[in-house]
């Protein structure tokens, strides 16, 4: 029972120094604690726990009991006193054995805490960093498209200037026909009028001739 129980403490004692240190042993007993804590593991793992913490107690009360015997004796008896070192030993052992245990249980479980804690860190970091590059692209896209715009201003800028001129040298000869067009309709009420004016002195001239021949005539 006692050399079990050592080569128990031992080995726990070995497994949480592996635990401990980051070896690639660590990943073996890890894979190993995980497989345990599958299926059935932790019932086994709660039953024997539970044993041992009986046998532990069943101790203690032996313990109790020796010791209340010597109280009402008065006396102390060599093979009490035997047990008594036994029972003590065997409850230390147990004892240790359940807490190393126990540290080994919650050193599995905090490095697994920290491995996934470690993953979605890294997860994080290459979406943050995904992110930032996306926004770069989209301030170089953005930049580009910004570059385009001005120059596409430029050119209309530049067209509207054109068109401006044009519009302008348009208006400036329409000015000037219509001008032109006025000027031209008043030549053409000045000749209409002298036209008129003629047609009146060549009526007077033929009243006039005929007025003279038939004066002659007579």
């Amino acid at each position: 029972m006692q050399q079990l129980l050592f080569t128990v403490i031992l080995s726990e004692m070995a497994l949480i120094l592996v635990l401990l240190f980051k070896t690639p042993l660590r990943k073996l007993v890890i894979m190993g604690l995980d497989r345990v804590k599958r299926g059935r593991g932790p019932i086994m793992v709660k039953t024997v726990g539970a044993t041992v913490f009986v046998v532990l107690l069943s101790s203690v009360y032996s313990m109790t009991k020796i010791q209340k015997r010597w109280i009402d004796e008065g006396a102390v008896n060599p093979t009490d006193q035997v047990l008594m070192a036994k029972h003590l030993l065997e409850a230390t052992l147990m004892g240790s054995s359940l807490f190393l245990a126990l540290m080994i249980d919650r050193l599995h479980h905090y490095i697994r805490e920290l491995r996934i804690r470690r993953k979605s860190m890294e997860a994080v970091q290459k979406q943050a960093r995904g992110s930032e590059n996306g926004k770069v692209e989209e301030a170089k896209a953005m930049e580009e498209e910004t570059a385009k715009l001005r120059e596409k201003l430029k050119h209309l800028e530049s067209e509207l200037e054109t068109r401006t001129k044009e519009v302008n040298a348009a208006e400036a000869n329409a000015v000037a026909l219509r001008k032109q067009s006025e000027g031209f309709l008043l030549e053409y009420d000045r000749l209409l009028e002298e036209n008129q004016n003629l047609r009146n002195q060549l009526q007077s001239l033929d009243r006039r001739l005929s007025h003279s021949g038939s004066k002659k005539n007579t």
